[in-house]
């Protein structure tokens, strides 16, 4: 089995990307719906966090907005919440990997923002960057409604700058210019993906696998 690492800044696109990746049949790990689990209601994250941040939880139930402002102010805080998730992302991600092995599957995606900063790119054979030129990310970000601008600097300010991921990427998917030429991108990675060929990943405009 080998593993497919898909990363990108916060509104980028992988999302999209990811949906497309799994509608075509693959197996999709999803680092933000682990963590989003295990801050629901009564999650396995709640009581560490609640130490962590006073008020942040309430009868089992996490406000979230309160948690973000302690995070993005304070570094001290942010530390110790990656201190609480990611071993517990890193659990449930080994339980996928070991699942999809034992079904046989021939690639499987680990959907990771922060997949080179965690070093998860080291277990995967090839990494997939989703890129967007930065006025097209904060546009989508904004639209969301859920983050102020300057908290929306803030995240991006802590991701690793784009430059760098497209620097590490064997592939990049462009999802700036429209969605049918994202879906075109898509379509190359999965043949290349399929096939295997050097040349099918010099389609995809990827590196040799």
């Amino acid at each position: 089995m080998r593993v497919l690492g898909l990363t990108g800044g916060i509104g980028m696109g992988k999302s999209t990307t990811a949906a497309l990746l799994k509608r075509a049949g693959m197996r999709v790990f999803d680092a933000d719906a682990a963590v989003a689990a295990l801050q629901a209601p009564h999650g396995a994250a709640l009581p560490a966090i609640g130490r962590l941040v006073p008020g942040s939880v309430h009868d089992g139930v996490l406000d979230r907005a309160v948690l973000r402002q302690a995070a993005l102010s304070d570094p001290v805080v942010m530390r110790g919440l990656e201190g609480i998730i990611h071993p517990l992302v890193r659990r449930a991600r080994q339980r996928f990997l070991a699942r999809a092995r034992r079904d046989g599957c021939r690639w499987v995606v680990l959907d990771v923002p922060l997949l080179f900063e965690t070093g998860t790119d080291r277990i995967c054979d090839r990494v997939v960057v989703v890129s967007a030129p930065a006025s097209i990310q904060r546009q989508r970000v904004l639209r969301r409604g859920r983050m102020t601008p300057a908290q929306i600097d803030a995240v991006i300010a802590r991701q690793m700058p784009d430059a760098e991921r497209r620097r590490r990427a064997d592939v990049i998917i462009e999802t700036g210019l429209s969605r049918h030429e994202t879906v075109r991108q898509v379509r190359r990675l999965l043949y290349a993906l399929r096939e295997g060929r050097p040349a099918a990943w010099a389609a995809a405009g990827g590196k040799p696998a």
